[in-house]
């Protein structure tokens, strides 16, 4: 009797302390898996950051002029109070608020006593790169609100190892920060089945890109729509959101723009009456209307092209609008003469979602994807990087060594003419110290009395320029810095005012027009 009064009561415990154990071990399991995903996150995010700081390292090569005229130049005069501002600066079409923030950075360095030449030039970029490890972040997280883990994963690859983002990413070009902006804002954007949106930070992210670059706007118009057009309460949306954000970013742009330009100044209007409405990019060279789509775009997805068509075919439907934003950015920048690998940089992220999806499906030709795409992406990447285009960041670590030698008197002592196409080189940022320094001027024709373009009367006639703009040897610079096809040219001026070549410094080896493979200091003697 005993026994049969103890079974049933054992077995009703054994029940209970069942349900209990299970969600004992429910939760511990729930903790333990956080703990186990926060601790993967931290790996991603160290090994992210870790690989951009190497990236940004292995960066030793010049892009575009815009690198350095349209941030460090800016900062640098804006700080030490000497330098050069390029015609845009004067006619009002750039903003100071990019240039402000490395300028910020500059005035630290300098109340510290850190201002060396070295950290001016690597200071803005290692920043660059942390924000750029940032967004990677922020990409990450994104993808793995979205997608399984696998897909993540792939997608977090493709994006790493693109050459065009490693190339890019950490230089100090507005493109790079309005791709990084444009990441950062995907984040919080509205997609489809993502849990992580936020209206108000996705679009103060995006004002904030525009204020840096108003191009920014033409990657988020379709975005924007699409936000809109599914929103339940489009006046809130409107009342709260777009118009409060949008005048606030259009403020505080003024008014930093107002404080340096010492007037109003709207520059995003500036902006588009010059480039749009009266064609001054056209000035720096055009390209037929399909450009990007058979050169451009291919070359900045590069190897993950094929990839990139087939994740398109598989997740066309889920992302349509990502799709639609890449299509439209292509578009819309094919109906403008000037055009730039780097002005569709903003949407390469949104190209490398389709390529992850596409590895993932591959499945038994993964590994084999995968490997060439490293390969072939490593290739260029470190090419890019560390050989071609060098030549014009060296040339200025050779300069500075003439303000090492003179010291306080190197103005009055060390005169460097470059006889290179407008904007070559890197300028005050690069040397930081009052060397005189002169280059061959280029601005656009805005309509103003005795317009001459300098740059292009000196490569009409490159040796009566100099024998006009030089009648005494009193007044002979003391350094010139050129292109070697340029050497031929001028070789009786070098001679027979006692030039001798002192440093020969190579650039690239696929030399084009006006640019040599190698560039040539000469010193007067």
């Amino acid at each position: 009797m005993r026994m049969e009064t103890l079974r049933p009561r054992l077995k009703f415990g054994s029940k209970a302390e069942d349900v209990k154990l299970r969600k004992r071990r429910s939760l511990l399991y729930s903790k333990e898996e956080g703990k186990l995903l926060n601790h993967g996150l931290l790996r991603v995010a160290v090994f992210i950051v870790f690989f951009r700081l190497i990236n940004c390292v292995l960066v030793q090569t010049s892009f575009v002029p815009d690198e350095y005229w349209q941030s460090l130049e800016v900062s640098h005069r804006m700080v030490f109070n000497y330098g050069y501002l390029t015609w845009e600066w004067k006619a009002g079409i750039r903003g100071f608020a990019y240039p402000l923030f490395f300028a910020v950075l500059y005035k630290i360095l300098h109340l510290l006593n850190y201002d060396t030449v070295y950290l001016l030039i690597w200071l803005p970029r290692i920043v660059q790169a942390l924000l750029a490890a940032f967004a990677d972040v922020k990409f990450f997280l994104l993808i793995r609100s979205l997608e399984t883990e696998d897909v993540t994963r792939w997608t977090l690859f493709c994006h790493l190892c693109s050459w065009f983002s490693w190339f890019c990413c950490t230089r100090t070009l507005t493109n790079t920060t309005e791709t990084t902006l444009t990441c950062l804002a995907l984040f919080y954007f509205p997609l489809p089945g993502s849990k992580l949106s936020s209206s108000k930070m996705y679009l103060s992210l995006v004002a904030l890109a525009v204020v840096v670059r108003p191009t920014a706007l033409i990657v988020w118009f379709p975005l924007l729509m699409y936000h809109f057009w599914h929103e339940a309460d489009k006046l809130r949306l409107i009342t709260h959101s777009y118009v409060p954000i949008g005048m606030l970013a259009v403020l505080i742009s003024a008014l930093i723009d107002c404080l340096f330009y010492e007037k109003w100044t709207l520059v995003q209007f500036n902006f588009i009456k010059f480039n749009i409405l009266h064609g001054v990019a056209g000035f720096y060279g055009s390209h037929p209307w399909h450009w990007y789509f058979t050169q451009g775009f291919p070359v900045v997805i590069g190897p993950h092209l094929p990839f990139f068509l087939h994740g398109c075919s598989l997740a066309f439907r889920k992302y349509r609008i990502l799709l639609v934003t890449v299509l439209w950015t292509v578009a819309v920048y094919s109906l403008l003469p000037h055009k730039e690998f780097r002005f569709i940089y903003p949407v390469l992220p949104f190209c490398m979602i389709f390529c992850g999806i596409s590895l993932t499906r591959l499945k038994a030709w993964r590994r084999a994807a995968a490997a060439l795409l490293l390969v072939s992406n490593l290739a260029l990447a470190l090419y890019t990087s560390l050989i071609h285009q060098r030549g014009t960041l060296d040339v200025m670590s050779h300069l500075q060594t003439l303000c090492e030698v003179n010291g306080d008197a190197v103005s009055s002592q060390s005169d460097v003419l470059f006889l290179m196409p407008c904007h070559s080189t890197p300028f005050y940022s690069h040397v930081h110290c009052p060397l005189k320094m002169r280059f061959l001027e280029c601005p656009p024709d805005l309509g103003e009395d005795g317009y001459f373009e300098e740059a292009a009367q000196f490569y009409n006639n490159p040796l009566l320029w100099l024998r006009t703009s030089f009648p005494y040897k009193s007044s002979l610079p003391t350094h010139l810095v050129l292109f070697d096809v340029l050497e031929k040219e001028i070789s009786t001026f070098l001679q027979g005012n006692n030039f001798t070549r002192t440093a020969e410094i190579f650039h690239t080896h696929v030399p084009e027009g006006r640019l040599g493979g190698n560039i040539f200091i000469y010193e007067r003697h």
